[in-house]
């Protein structure tokens, strides 16, 4: 196997873990927000926070693969492309991470909600329909796709 090939299968292994990642985390969370039972609710959060714990090193693996095919290729780092890509590749990872706060805060309080054997309360239900979160977490996703297309279609 060539460095090139090594490199671009570290880098697309990479994407496939860190868009799995989003994946696992958004359909989580996704269900989560139409669960009744709060235990159902605190697992799928957890469920989610695996996708998460998916989609961290896989950025790392990006990155790594990426910048070494950079590299390989001799490739400008002043590239329009591939500067556009770098910085919604940041957008999206900040976006990301202030989307997740919430969900976090409903996971920590549907797990002690549920070992107290309450129900959901007022207060879990508007974390998980926080419109903040939402937005800042569709808009990472949305940063991503922009990412992928670049990466794909390199244009000038």
């Amino acid at each position: 196997m060539s460095s090139f090939h090594a490199a671009l299968f570290l880098h697309l292994l990479g994407v496939l873990t860190v868009v799995s990642g989003i994946a696992v985390a958004a359909v989580a969370h996704a269900s989560a927000r139409r669960a009744g039972d709060v235990g159902a609710v605190a697992a799928l959060l957890g469920a989610a926070r695996t996708g998460v714990l998916l989609a961290a090193p896989g950025s790392l693996i990006l990155v790594g693969g990426g910048v070494w095919l950079v590299h390989l290729e001799h490739l400008p780092w002043d590239t329009h492309w591939l500067d556009h890509a770098l910085v919604l590749f940041g957008v999206s990872l900040v976006l990301g991470a202030a989307g997740g706060r919430t969900p976090r805060q409903a996971r920590v309080l549907a797990e002690r909600l549920a070992a107290a054997g309450e129900p959901a309360t007022p207060e879990l239900r508007a974390l998980l329909d926080a419109p903040r979160a939402r937005i800042a977490n569709a808009a990472s996703a949305v940063a991503m796709l922009g990412v992928l297309w670049l990466m794909v279609a390199k244009p000038a």
